[in-house]
């Protein structure tokens, strides 16, 4: 699953803020320090995840450890889907 979530993301900040343009975009790097995405982009990235994966994030979730990387944003939509799933 976590594969697909990095996919979905990864294609959403490819779309929306690279243009299309993605090849050069590893899963690890830091998507705000590669000016990829901006504050206006966070909130747009946290409505994509809030719809796609019916979830809701809170605004303590909204820290770099959790938004910065599109490998740390398929982790924090997994715990938030477990945690979901388990209440």
């Amino acid at each position: 699953m976590r594969v697909d979530l990095e996919r979905d993301v990864r294609t959403f900040v490819v779309e929306s803020f690279l243009l299309g343009d993605g090849d050069d975009l590893t899963s690890s790097q830091s998507l705000l320090d590669a000016g990829v995405i901006d504050s206006t982009g966070v909130l747009e990235l946290v409505s994509f995840l809030e719809k796609t994966y019916q979830i809701r994030i809170d605004d303590e979730d909204l820290v770099p450890e959790n938004l910065d990387s599109i490998a740390s944003i398929a982790q924090f939509v997994q715990r938030k889907l477990a945690a979901r799933d388990t209440a």
